[in-house]
């Protein structure tokens, strides 16, 4: 494979009888390619979740199409909501008859200096980005181990989190808090859960490049940004769904409180 121009990857069947969740998975950015890879990797069925229901109904519609599942499910969910984050996995258990893979995608960024920022605007990164993917894997969590405990198995949970948990970044500081936090709770829940059979890891995407980036970034950052990777490019979003996969596959099974950096940054 070219490195400067890499072609698309096909699927291998590495999530063969697979379910899966995956949280803000509507659009076209990681979480809906995540959401296509896991399908092209053998899942038997699919759920996936946005805070907008027009866009999420259009990607379920999409994903069926293009990857030939009906079993693929949509549900609204504000992962800052405790209410609607126990309501999608009673949903997800229900339509998938048992979660099987979680990938907690959901986060939100903004550009700020601190010494501008206001409460507000930290809490709200914060409580999306960490807050929610605790959310979501704490209550998983619950679900996984009842599982296991009636001999059925435990699970894998994948969180994505970001370089600028390790690196600083100027304008990013509520944003980085919060996926070092992302970090941290990987490391922490993957020994508790590790109990009950439940592998938790994540990844730590460097810049993927993705419609909504070209459309909101300035060109002079976006080149700016590419300009500072090895290969002069940033990742495509198929390149760290693959490593999601690979977490949530049995090729990692011997990997758990891990992050593995999908980045060719300089330093």
């Amino acid at each position: 494979m070219d490195i400067h121009n890499p072609t698309y990857v096909s699927g291998h069947g590495l999530l063969k009888h697979r379910s899966v969740l995956i949280t803000a998975a509507a659009g076209a950015g990681i979480g809906f390619a995540a959401a296509k890879k896991c399908v092209e990797e053998g899942c038997r069925a699919i759920v996936i979740s946005d805070i907008h229901d027009g866009r999420l109904q259009e990607s379920v519609k999409k994903l069926q199409e293009e990857t030939g599942l009906e079993q693929v499910y949509g549900k609204v969910c504000n992962v800052a909501d405790e209410e609607q984050v126990q309501a999608l996995i009673a949903f997800a258990e229900d339509k998938l008859a048992g979660t099987d893979v979680l990938i907690n995608n959901a986060g939100l960024g903004t550009t700020k200096a601190l010494i501008e920022m206001e409460d507000p605007e930290w809490m709200k990164v914060i409580d999306v980005t960490l807050n929610g993917t605790m959310r979501m894997t704490r209550h998983m969590m619950k679900v996984m181990k009842t599982r296991y405990e009636s001999g059925k198995g435990g699970g894998v949970i994948v969180n994505n989190a970001s370089v600028l948990g390790w690196r600083a970044q100027k304008e990013q500081s509520h944003y980085a808090a919060a996926k070092a936090g992302v970090m941290a709770l990987t490391r922490c829940a993957a020994l508790e859960a590790a109990e009950f059979g439940v592998r938790i890891n994540a990844v730590s995407p460097s810049l993927a490049v993705h419609p909504m980036l070209k459309k909101s970034a300035p060109p002079e950052l976006l080149a700016e940004l590419e300009g500072k990777e090895a290969y002069g490019r940033g990742a495509e979003v198929w390149e760290v769904a693959n490593i999601m996969v690979f977490l949530a596959s049995d090729y990692s099974s011997y990997l758990t409180g891990e992050i593995i950096s999908c980045s060719s940054q300089r330093s």
